[in-house]
């Protein structure tokens, strides 16, 4: 299960990087944001406007681990959507680590045996499925959407030219119909996900035009928008 633990992973060496870079060389700036971090903690530090810039300009053995970089990343581009919630930047970071991860995207879980190719899949899986593996599918149907309409918006523009495959309305009604069921299952607030999913299904469109904003800016820079 995909959890909002990406700030929790963060180490001394992720936050003793923010500072290094919001500090800009001084050391007494530093040690101003040093004594800042112990009294309030790092989300101050993480929503700096400054610190998403700085951590695109960092190079080798500085590089920021991939759960700072992320976390940073979505929320500023959320923020900038008016997506103002942090444990929402905070699942997106954990679901694109995850998903990033040989087929993790395809599947329901690490262990699960269906293989999911297309949204179709996951609602035939969904109708067939019940307990808690359905709380999962319903999670999976979301994640799953907002993950092909967020990064590849492309691929659903190319396959939609090619084949006639559908736009990226589709993507939302069903990736808006994923979240909203798995934020009134029970087990979502056992795993303190019902908020977050139910943000998730509020503002599914948002989220997904900040996810096409990363794609088009690290990952496809020559992608176009949708």
């Amino acid at each position: 299960m995909i959890l909002a633990n990406t700030r929790g992973r963060l180490d001394g060496e992720d936050l003793g990087l923010v500072t290094t870079l919001l500090s800009e060389g001084s050391a007494a700036r530093q040690r101003e944001l040093e004594f800042q971090l112990m009294a309030e903690g790092p989300d101050s530090l993480l929503d700096h406007p400054a610190l998403f810039d700085r951590l695109l300009t960092v190079r080798g053995l500085a590089a920021p681990s991939p759960e700072l970089f992320y976390y940073v990343v979505l929320r500023h581009l959320l923020r900038q959507a008016t997506v103002d919630d942090r444990d929402l930047a905070d699942y997106l970071a954990a679901l694109l680590l995850e998903f990033g991860i040989r087929d993790r995207a395809n599947r329901v879980g690490w262990h699960d045996d269906h293989h999911h190719r297309y949204l179709v899949d996951i609602v035939a899986d969904l109708e067939a499925t019940e307990g808690e593996r359905r709380f999962q599918v319903m999670a999976h149907l979301g994640n799953f959407a907002l993950w092909l309409s967020g990064l590849f918006p492309g691929y659903i523009a190319a396959r939609r030219l090619r084949s006639g495959g559908p736009d990226v309305s589709y993507y939302q009604a069903l990736g808006r119909r994923g979240f909203a069921l798995a934020s009134d299952h029970a087990l979502a607030d056992h795993y303190h996900l019902d908020g977050i999913f139910r943000s998730a299904a509020g503002r599914f469109d948002d989220i997904r035009l900040a996810l096409n904003a990363l794609s088009e800016r690290l990952l496809f820079p020559a992608g176009l928008r949708h």
